[in-house]
């Protein structure tokens, strides 16, 4: 069946639009009237079927198809300038992939999730890290694809947040050698040492309260972090143990700097790749889901 070609001209004026979000502006710097370049606009969405733009006050957004439009067209476009800046080849376009990330998940984890991609010549990785708020607004934005935490979301008619487990990871008491002088046992062992605890708050941190408390040992806080590389680094000073998933130290497992110490019963840091509804996923979320969900790459 024959298709009418894309109109290149309709497309650069929605980029030009795209990168400014305001459509008066972009007409004054592109030297067109306002209304002229309504109608190229909408003669792009009537070609491909589909709604670009929505306004929220005073600034143009975009809708998910249009985010999928702009990601073609900012590899269109490039392409266009290295063909008029070389005649040979440098590359294949590249498909954008944005991944968010707490800001105090392990940097392991999100390797391991990612490795899939690692040297792959036309897939370029977006990595931001934040707040579980931002990061979830976000990808309610479609300016992220998927974000990896270790707190699931909650999701309602109006957030329809998923959450794909990965992988649940053991939480371990992870020491410096010096410290092992012979205690035997959880309990013996936060009796004998100060431990290193992520903030109040954490799933981590409401599973070792608990378990102190069952063990009936009143810990002493040598430090409450928020971030585990932190974490990992403080444990490496050798003057207290951390309650840490190994994972987050497995370098310094694998070079002796660190050993671990006791694995604490019970408790575990689930990892979740959150991702939304849409009409267009990033087909290239799917092979990593399916990564993740399918083999024990993350210990």
């Amino acid at each position: 069946m024959y298709m009418a070609e894309l109109n290149y001209n309709h497309l650069r004026y929605f980029w030009a639009v795209a990168q400014d979000g305001n459509l008066t502006r972009t007409a004054e710097r592109l030297n067109v009237s306002q209304s002229a370049l309504s109608i190229q606009i909408r003669k792009l969405e009537d070609r491909l079927g589909h709604q670009l733009f929505e306004r929220r006050g005073r600034r143009l957004h975009l809708t998910e198809a249009g985010r999928i439009a702009l990601d073609h067209a900012d590899a269109i476009f490039a392409t266009g300038q290295e063909l008029l800046g070389t005649l040979r080849e440098t590359g294949a376009t590249r498909q954008a992939l944005r991944v968010g990330a707490l800001a105090t998940l392990s940097r392991n984890f999100q390797i391991s999730f990612l490795r899939p991609l690692l040297g792959r010549d036309d897939i370029d990785i977006v990595l931001r890290s934040g707040s579980p708020a931002d990061l979830l607004a976000g990808l309610q934005a479609l300016t992220l694809d998927v974000v990896l935490t270790n707190q699931p979301p909650t999701s309602d008619a109006l957030s329809p947040f998923i959450a794909h487990k990965l992988s649940e990871q053991p939480i371990s008491l992870i020491g410096a050698p010096a410290l092992l002088r012979g205690q035997h046992g959880v309990a013996a062992l936060i009796a004998a040492h100060p431990v290193i605890l992520p903030t109040i708050g954490s799933s981590i941190r409401a599973g070792f309260d608990a378990l102190a408390d069952r063990l009936a040992v009143r810990p002493q806080i040598a430090a409450e972090v928020d971030d585990i590389a932190m974490m990992r680094l403080l444990a490496r000073e050798g003057f207290a143990l951390a309650v840490l998933p190994p994972i987050a130290v497995r370098d310094e497992l694998a070079a002796g700097t660190l050993v671990e110490v006791a694995s604490l019963e019970g408790l575990v840091e689930t990892f979740f790749a959150v991702t939304t509804g849409r009409r267009f996923p990033n087909p290239v979320i799917r092979l990593l889901l399916d990564h993740g969900a399918g083999s024990d790459h993350l210990r």
